[in-house]
């Protein structure tokens, strides 16, 4: 066999196992693996300007295609500490991503030496696997290892620190005789799938719940035709938004609290028999317990055991890979459809897509400073089924979940669990990594947008072409919106009169020479009659200088979103839609 540096067998490994997509920033403790990839010369590196924002980027890139593994290195000490948010929200999610940290000699480990700090430990709660390698033969077992439990089971991040001695030792390696582990993920049994059926189809007002473990497992399609082979309405969570398109006859939208759509909370209150298939039952898409499950049976199928019964008990809990169980689910309805026959749900399916016909939020405002309806009426009018959207927490994401299309699996990218402020710029550049040449357009409140704006120099600088869209009421809106049950208004206004920008009209930080000055190219739009020149404007710049190109709209200061403590008890800020002209884009015309 051949001796080599173990690094140079690390790097060899990651080439075998398909992930050769790295952002990161190199450092002494690090540096040694950074001349493998160099040498190995098969890697495209991202340098990040913040540890978090390359933690952010691998994990886009992990979630923006199939089989894709992002990579995330650092240095020892505080590049690992700034992972941790990263991997948390990857963990949260169930995406895998691999972060590499370098570490101390192992002689240095209890010394307190510089940039030295216990990382397997700190990482360990929000990762499937975290390891201080101290023996450089261990090299190629933990990285294979590594390999094999992000894509087993319920998907996650692992976590590698190498010491530096480790690094740079030799050992003996044959690329030639490496073999990925194939990833073990349980199946449901054909009887497991009868019993399923037999409660599902015995109900006489059932819905199918897509989580994201069913875009995890790449298995959508299948699940559409599960739908329509019994002509089930699907409601899909945040997560799984995008496993059957907006647009679909059986498309019943999103249920909850927040991320949410009126008619899609109303057919889940009608419904008697639920399903769902890849999904936690988080509590922004439940609300109380009690409304949730009063009335319904429900069959649970996850990949992860520890999920079935953890936040409510169903009546059948299968634990499977969500396109293992779709596909002996498929098998055997399509034998009862062709030997016995099945419910005819016609007219349940066509009263869910009366609701969604009806029960419109309004968009169309004219108002200046905008409502920020308006804007996501303008982007669903400016960006066409294939774009891909990036968000992750604030009054930004949850309207927009609300108001935006999506029209495939993998097309809303979003940090739904852990829902970090800051998320959304690093993991647009990963998506776009992941996505080469397709439109990808991130949305976020000004607050989110400021949390990690140094990111932007890193789309100038390697050119990663995306749109930005920046709605700016210069206030942490969601949180000003939670106050208002403690009668208050504090510390939550993001507002100053700019002595550099008083074109800025005392909305605080300039985002547009800030972007600028970071080598993009900006909007600003106050008129919503603007906006769709603005989008049109963004697009021809963003396709002639390959840059991220920011829109900001400027919003009217104090702004409330529909939101609610129940499924039955949502607060609708705005009036429903009475007309097709007060939501000309919702994804079902109102008839006037």
């Amino acid at each position: 066999m051949a001796k080599m540096r173990s690094v140079d067998a690390a790097v060899l490994i990651l080439e075998k196992e398909g992930a050769t997509e790295i952002f990161g920033l190199p450092g002494a403790a690090i540096n040694p693996f950074y001349s493998a990839m160099r040498q190995h010369g098969g890697f495209n590196h991202t340098l990040a300007r913040h540890m978090e924002g390359g933690s952010h980027m691998a994990d886009g890139y992990s979630r923006a295609a199939e089989g894709n593994i992002g990579v995330c290195t650092g240095t020892s000490g505080p590049a690992g500490t700034d992972m941790i948010t990263g991997l948390y929200a990857a963990q949260a999610d169930s995406i895998p991503m691999l972060c590499i940290t370098g570490q101390a000699p192992v002689a240095k480990l209890h010394k307190e030496d510089f940039q030295a700090i216990d990382i397997e430990s700190i990482a360990a709660p929000v990762t499937k696997m975290s390891m201080t390698v101290k023996e450089p033969g261990q090299i190629p077992g933990a990285f294979q290892k590594a390999f094999y439990l992000m894509r087993s089971g319920r998907p996650g991040p692992v976590l590698l620190d190498l010491p530096i001695d480790v690094q740079m030792a030799e050992i003996e390696f044959d690329i030639d005789a490496y073999e990925p582990l194939v990833p073990s993920k349980p199946a449901a049994s054909r009887q497991q799938a009868e019993k399923a059926l037999d409660i599902l189809l015995a109900g006489e007002k059932p819905l199918i719940v897509a989580g994201g473990g069913v875009i995890n497992a790449n298995a959508s399609e299948q699940l559409v035709e599960l739908a329509e082979l019994l002509n089930i309405p699907v409601i899909s969570t945040l997560m799984g938004w995008g496993v059957i398109a907006d647009d679909h006859p059986l498309s019943a939208g999103m249920v909850g609290l927040q991320t949410s759509h009126r008619y899609g909370n109303a057919t889940f209150l009608e419904s008697d028999t639920v399903i769902g298939i890849g999904n936690r039952w988080a509590n922004r898409h439940t609300g109380g317990l009690d409304t949730y499950t009063k009335g319904r049976k429900f069959i649970h199928v996850d990949i992860e055991p520890t999920q079935i019964g953890r936040v409510f008990a169903p009546d059948l809990g299968i634990v499977s890979d969500a396109g293992a169980a779709l596909t002996v689910l498929l098998e055997v309805a399509r034998e009862r459809k062709a030997d016995l026959g099945v419910p005819d749900y016609g007219t349940w399916s066509k009263d869910c897509q009366a609701r969604k016909g009806s029960l419109q939020r309004k968009t169309h405002f004219d108002n200046v400073p905008m409502k920020p309806q308006r804007v996501y009426e303008e982007m669903n009018a400016a960006f066409g089924p294939d774009t891909t959207y990036v968000s992750t927490i604030g009054l930004s994401q949850i309207a927009g979940a609300q108001m935006l299309h999506v029209f495939g699996p993998r097309q809303w990218i979003n940090a739904g669990q852990a829902g970090p402020l800051g998320w959304t710029m690093p993991a647009a550049l990963g998506v776009v990594r992941g996505k080469p040449g397709q439109t990808v357009v991130a949305l976020s409140g000004d607050y989110d947008f400021q949390f990690m704006i140094e990111e932007l120099a890193v789309g100038a600088q390697f050119n990663l072409p995306y749109i930005h869209v920046v709605v700016n009421n210069s206030y942490l809106g969601l949180i000003r919106q939670s106050q208002r049950g403690l009668k208050m208004d504090y510390h939550v206004s993001l507002a100053f009169d700019n002595l550099n920008s008083p074109e800025t009209n005392g909305y605080g930080v300039d985002h547009i020479k800030v972007a600028e000055g970071l080598g993009c190219k900006a909007i600003r739009v106050e008129r919503p009659e603007d906006m769709a020149a603005a989008f049109a404007e963004a697009k021809r710049l963003m396709e002639e200088f390959k840059v991220p190109v920011v829109v900001e709209a400027i919003l009217e200061r104090v702004t409330n979103i529909s939101m609610g403590t129940e499924l039955d008890n949502v607060n609708e800020i705005e009036d429903i839609a009475q007309y097709a002209a007060d939501a000309p884009t919702a994804i079902l015309t109102l008839q006037d």
